[in-house]
């Protein structure tokens, strides 16, 4: 009878700190203070499907930075949707393009410029650069570096602003010392940004807002309206590059 209370006892204190190990590790719902950044904002792909975006921006979402591009050729099938229906809404809305190992920077410049819009209000173009879903072949840090320098010397020269750089945890070890120096967009679910310089921090990678099925990635801006909305402004000179094609 003493060793089954004795085994009883154990899976108990087992259960307890389990659970409260999966309470520290669980993402809350809003970890940055609201005081301190009061502009929230998603990242969007076709992986959201449908998006009612007037019920997005009621739930407290000021800004989207939406994919539309990936590699050489590629283009977010939802991506020209997605701007016009964040744009209907009144959220300030973005670009993003994931940047693919397997080809030249300046082809991939080519693509993003082709599909998304210059000579409007638009928040400043983003490179994703990770490994997940990407190429097999890992460049060099050098060979990185010189790609993606063939990438924004065009896209900053289209819209008229420094891009800004999304690098995953697992890719930064490798290659955040060694790429261009921009703006950067940190991902830290468990914390806050340990180092400064940045401009979007993604907080949660399972949020929920209204009007999209299932999970989105939520983001804070560092500063309030008066900063977003210059990120937001159109840059004087960004529509002298051509008209995009419809993607």
């Amino acid at each position: 009878m003493r060793n089954r209370f004795i085994v009883l006892a154990l899976a108990f204190v087992f259960l307890a700190v389990a659970i409260w190990a999966e309470s520290l590790l669980r993402p809350r719902a809003f970890p940055p203070d609201r005081g301190e950044f009061p502009m929230r904002g998603i990242d969007v792909s076709h992986h959201q499907g449908k998006i009612d975006w007037q019920r997005v921006a009621a739930n407290d979402v000021a800004f989207a930075i939406i994919k539309a591009t990936e590699g050489g050729d590629h283009v977010d099938d939802t991506f020209a949707e997605n701007l016009r229906g964040a744009r209907a809404a009144g959220l300030a809305v973005g670009a993003y393009h994931f940047f693919t190992f397997c080809r030249p920077g300046a082809d991939q410049a080519k693509n993003f410029i082709s599909v998304v819009p210059r000579g409007e209000p638009l928040l400043p173009p983003v490179v994703d650069i990770e490994f997940h879903g990407n190429c097999p072949h890992r460049p060099s840090p050098a060979e990185l570096n010189a790609e993606l320098l063939a990438f924004l010397g065009p896209v900053e020269a289209a819209y008229g602003k420094p891009a800004i750089v999304y690098i995953t945890d697992e890719a930064a070890p490798a290659y955040a010392a060694h790429i261009p120096v921009r703006p950067r967009w940190l991902r830290s679910i468990a914390m806050p940004p340990g180092e400064g310089g940045w401009v979007y921090w993604q907080y949660l990678d399972t949020g929920r807002v209204d009007g999209i099925d299932g999970d989105v990635d939520l983001n804070v801006l560092k500063g309030g309206p008066a900063r977003l909305s210059e990120l937001f402004a159109s840059a004087p000179d960004s529509s002298s590059s051509g008209t995009p094609r419809s993607p």
